[in-house]
């Protein structure tokens, strides 16, 4: 899910869409496209709740279809491609609204060459091997093999200089607190010869006595033009106080600003696995170029037991004052459920048009109610024959992530001394997850 970069281009990637007319409201797109890949896992798990773990997952990438409230126009439905570039899960969903005023992809025009960045350190393998490029957008959670974590079992700092005048730093140490705890980290950074470039990167693995196991990443770099960013991504083993369920967590930030130009993106993922099958994952994203902001967020809830939430919003803004988004949201469990949506718009003198439209299933598998309206007189309420069709589990579950994890369960806690006993704290829930997104991001519409 990590894809290597070479220049700014490939990683600050925005791309304004077309602007076109629908119904007498301008359109600007903002889209995105999912890439999934076929996985058939057996894997066998020691100390995290179960002996052994299978999962069967079907390969196929499919597309997320928004067709119009007629039931005339419901066959040529408008599809929507969501590209996460990562073989995760499949956002397979039939949404049913207007093809009016969808989002397109979005991507910065500015470009830097990758000579504008100093090579790596390392001409003699003597240097730390650091990504001082920036990351990538869209590109989710990357599996901890991407990262390529090494950590230096001695402790100590070293630096020195390569053949193109560039300077690297590195230092190693550990810490060790209550509860078993210890932490092991590698910190490394550099710069041109010229200062006009810098980077620095910080790996660490955390541990204690309870079970807990952490490995992490942060990173972060400018370039001459004055491209900076950022990126942080870890992944953490715990065990769960109430359900004595083990449970994995993975979570990605990052963010890139151009240097030349009012450009910049922000995004958070983050994914949540339990050993029975629950599941929760989700992204909040944040664009801009020049006069025009996009958002979007979404998120997906599967209970493990059959039951499961979808959902996205997508939001965008001129500063002319034009707004215009998108959002649907789904509910199923046994077959039966229901799925809704808006498709919006406001002028910059405020007058506002949207359509809203619905679908119950009920659980009979061939008749769906489907019914909507909009501002502008449109309605429909029709009862059709149609398959009714979700997902209950997710494509990417529990068996992968413990797959794909095993740098995380190799780590190896500080010795526990004869009759010392791991302090666990049972009278607290566990926080709320906070929400990093920027500050100045208005609410949807």
């Amino acid at each position: 899910m990590v894809a290597s970069s070479r220049a700014l281009a490939g990683q600050l990637n925005f791309k304004v869409g077309t602007v076109r007319r629908l119904g007498g409201y301008p359109s600007c797109n903002i889209g995105f496209e999912l890439e999934v890949k076929k996985r058939r896992r057996s894997v066998r798990v020691e100390g995290v709740g179960a002996s052994r773990i299978s999962c069967c997952c079907s390969d196929s990438v499919i597309p997320i279809r928004r067709s119009s409230g007629s039931d005339k126009s419901s066959d040529k439905g408008e599809e929507w491609r969501f590209d996460l570039k990562k073989s995760s899960h499949t956002h397979r969903v039939r949404i049913h609204a207007s093809p009016a005023l969808p989002f397109a992809s979005t991507q910065l025009p500015f470009v830097s060459k990758p000579d504008k960045f100093y090579p790596r350190c390392t001409p003699r393998n003597s240097g730390p091997q650091s990504r001082d490029t920036p990351p990538k957008r869209d590109t989710g959670i990357a599996n901890e093999k991407d990262w390529g974590i090494s950590l230096i079992n001695e402790n100590g700092n070293e630096s020195g200089t390569n053949e193109d005048g560039s300077t690297w730093y590195r230092e190693s140490g550990e810490d060790l607190g209550e509860n078993g705890y210890r932490c092991r980290w590698t910190r490394m950074s550099g710069q041109s010869y010229d200062v006009s470039s810098e980077w620095k990167e910080t790996w660490w693995e955390k541990s204690d006595w309870t079970g807990y196991k952490e490995l992490g990443v942060e990173k972060s770099g400018k370039n001459a033009e004055g491209d900076s960013w950022w990126e942080t991504w870890q992944e953490n083993l715990h065990q769960d106080e109430w359900s004595n369920l083990a449970r994995i967590e993975r979570s990605a930030q990052k963010q890139a600003k151009s240097g030349t130009e009012n450009a910049g993106w922000y995004e958070k993922w983050w994914e949540k696995y339990d050993a029975k099958g629950w599941t929760e994952k989700g992204a909040h994203k944040y664009g801009r170029l020049n006069e025009q902001s996009w958002w979007e967020k979404w998120g997906e809830h599967y209970d493990g037991r059959g039951s499961v939430l979808k959902w996205t919003d997508k939001w965008a803004e001129t500063e002319l004052g034009t707004k215009w988004g998108d959002k649907w949201e789904e509910k199923f469990f046994a077959g039966i459920g229901s799925r809704q949506g808006e498709t919006w718009h406001v002028s910059p003198g405020g007058e506002r048009w949207s359509r809203t439209w619905g679908e119950e299933h009920f659980g009979n598998g061939s008749k769906v109610h489907k019914y909507g309206k909009s501002t502008t007189g449109e309605s429909w309420d029709i009862v059709v024959d149609e398959e009714t069709y979700y997902e209950a589990e997710p494509h990417y579950g529990w068996a992968d992530v413990v797959g794909d994890s095993s740098q995380l369960l190799s780590i190896n806690p500080r010795e526990r001394p004869p009759g010392v006993f791991p302090n666990i704290d049972f009278g607290s829930s566990p926080p709320l997850p906070p929400d990093d997104s920027p500050e100045e991001l208005p609410p949807s519409q």
